[in-house]
């Protein structure tokens, strides 16, 4: 099988520096949202701020490091799947934790 690679189109050098640098950033905001007690917003809040910064990260990487953005339908189909996957995942291991008892040795 021969892949033609040349007909798609990137961002170049310069973007793929300019996402580097969302990936700085994304990565040193999260170190700073670490340092803060989110708390007083509600229960749990540094772990959602930190999930989002790294959604957003991974969205990134997938779209323009993985070339995914330029990809077909049928590339585009297997990542919303793998998305779809982990949420079933996410949901089957919380439904685990959540239903565990409260001690650490309780039977």
């Amino acid at each position: 099988m021969s892949h033609d690679h040349t007909e798609g189109a990137h961002i170049g050098i310069p973007g793929y520096l300019g996402v580097f640098a969302i990936l700085v950033v994304g990565t040193i905001l999260t170190y700073y949202v670490a340092t803060f007690d989110l708390d007083f917003i509600f229960a749990g809040a540094n772990t959602l701020v930190a999930l989002l910064i790294a959604f957003t990260k991974m969205a990134f990487v997938m779209l323009y490091f993985m070339h995914v953005r330029w990809s077909g339908r049928l590339i585009w189909l297997s990542a919303v799947a793998s998305f779809f996957w982990l949420a079933i995942m996410f949901a089957y291991t919380m439904q685990d934790y959540l239903t565990r008892g409260q001690g650490v040795f309780s039977y």
